[in-house]
């Protein structure tokens, strides 16, 4: 078995030309398999949090393969797998824009509630 780990960190935007996911046209099913999204909840987390990236031929091999090369000592509970195909993201250099139109709806910041100490989690 044969496992290849993806070159990208967690954020980086994979282009056109930096070898990520690629358009159906130029990716020879043959010779050249998915890459797959790793997440991983750990014992003590309430979330997934983004582990890394392998390439498998599919959703099978690649939780196999992120259990073996994620969880190699017992590390989490729970594994999700996504194609990276499948995830959009916002690209950072948008984020003001994106991002601007809340600033002016104060009432949505939490800052006008007092928590009690009895609420954990919060």
């Amino acid at each position: 078995m044969r496992l290849y780990i993806s070159k990208y960190y967690y954020g980086d935007i994979p282009g056109s030309d930096a070898g990520g996911p690629q358009p159906a046209a130029t990716v020879n099913p043959a010779t050249e398999w998915p890459l797959w999204e790793v997440f991983i909840r750990s014992k003590q987390g309430l979330d997934h949090k983004h582990a890394g990236s392998l390439h498998a031929a599919d959703a099978a091999m690649a939780m196999e393969n992120a259990r073996d090369v994620y969880t190699r000592r017992m590390e989490g509970v729970s594994i999700w797998v996504v194609e990276s195909r499948y995830i959009h993201a916002s690209n950072p250099d948008d984020a003001e824009s994106l991002y601007e139109p809340a600033n002016d709806k104060v009432y949505r910041h939490p800052t006008f509630y007092n928590i009690p100490a009895e609420v954990k989690h919060m």
